[in-house]
């Protein structure tokens, strides 16, 4: 029978797995994470794991909603209703309820307390800020920035630089969720030409309405992004889309580039970035049939790119344009841009605003 000093003399050793993995690795597992309500509960894990946290590369931020600056909550934004209030009217007085996953972090010395975190308002900048480089950020808002009626579509994507580059938006007086077949005459649809009654009945009022709205808020996504872009400069990719899917504004490492190098130029009415003067080509269709058993009625393509030849925007070859038009929506509704550059081309053009 051994001794009780026997017993005890040998104590066991535990031993934190976590420290055998390199740094290397952890960060590449941090960069799978990317979330930043994730990366900041890892944070709050271990001194080592809130060292390396702000040196994530990959950043995705969700904004949970939108609220007023005086935090009223009769004046939030109802997200849960099917037609969410327009958010551009909102932009200039607005504060992001986004998770703070660092300073609001604290492991609880007491047993029976759990590890929680806390929730305030900051902007996407204040979150930020303890990120040291970051390399592709992805921030994602609570809702698209346009209302539109239930069965309206309208999709925007946005390039810019220091200003716009290239903008394509697509829309539809209505989206049919069943086969198109079942209800709809192939016979009705002209040969490539708008039909007249477009332009008496609104029709052309309405994608002029939907085109300024689009660009209007993708140059405010644009002009909220200056703080982030001047704090980041390792920063090589930046996308600011919506949980609806209906607006992205994109900035790669040579628009951002540009960004930091070139003047940037605010409108004079509102805080966002001025839209520069546009020639625009418009598509149209009465009718599309797309995949996955759907339909668009008054299917509108609208390209736009800025016409002075000083502009960023002139860099760009036709061959890159077509590229970035074909490839800036997903699903039926790439399919719905492929049947549209197909027909005839309207040209317009827009003074700067």
């Amino acid at each position: 029978m051994q001794s009780k000093s026997r017993i005890h003399s040998d104590p066991p050793i535990c031993q934190d797995h976590f420290d055998r993995i390199p740094d290397t690795l952890v960060l590449l597992i941090f960069n799978k994470l990317a979330e930043v309500r994730s990366l900041g509960r890892c944070s709050a894990v271990s001194k080592r794991f809130n060292a390396l946290v702000p040196l994530v590369n990959d950043v995705y931020v969700k904004i949970d909603r939108v609220i007023t600056s005086d935090g009223d909550p009769d004046d939030a934004l109802n997200l849960s209703s099917p037609k969410p209030r327009n958010i551009i009217a909102h932009f200039l007085k607005l504060m992001f309820t986004i998770f703070k996953p660092f300073n609001n972090l604290q492991i609880s010395s007491g047993a029976n307390k759990p590890l929680l975190p806390q929730l305030s308002h900051h902007s996407p900048a204040q979150v930020l800020k303890n990120f040291t480089d970051i390399r592709n950020l992805r921030i994602e808002l609570p809702a698209g920035d346009v209302g539109m009626e239930d069965g309206v579509l309208l999709k925007w994507r946005a390039e810019f630089g220091s200003t716009l580059q290239n903008c394509v938006i697509l829309g539809g007086t209505r989206v049919d969720r069943k086969p198109a077949s079942s209800d709809h005459d192939p016979t009705l649809d002209d040969n490539g030409s708008i039909p007249e009654s477009f332009y008496t009945n609104g029709g052309l009022k309405l994608r002029v309405v939907w085109t300024i709205s689009s660009l209007i808020a993708a140059s405010t996504r644009h002009y909220l992004l200056r703080q982030i872009i001047k704090e980041h400069p390792t920063m090589k990719s930046l996308v600011l889309t919506d949980v609806d899917g209906q607006g992205t504004l994109s900035m790669g490492v040579e628009q951002l580039k540009e960004f930091a190098e070139k003047p940037f130029a605010a409108s004079a009415s509102s805080n966002r970035t001025q839209v520069p003067a546009s020639n625009m080509k418009l598509r149209y269709a009465p009718y599309l049939e797309l995949p996955e058993g759907m339909g668009l009625q008054g299917a509108t393509l609208v390209v736009i790119k800025p016409a002075s030849e000083g502009s960023s925007g002139s860099n760009c070859s036709k061959k890159e344009v077509e590229a970035f038009v074909t490839r800036a929506f997903d699903g039926p509704y790439r399919a719905a841009v492929k049947a549209l550059v197909k027909r005839r081309t309207y040209l317009l053009e827009m003074n700067g605003f």
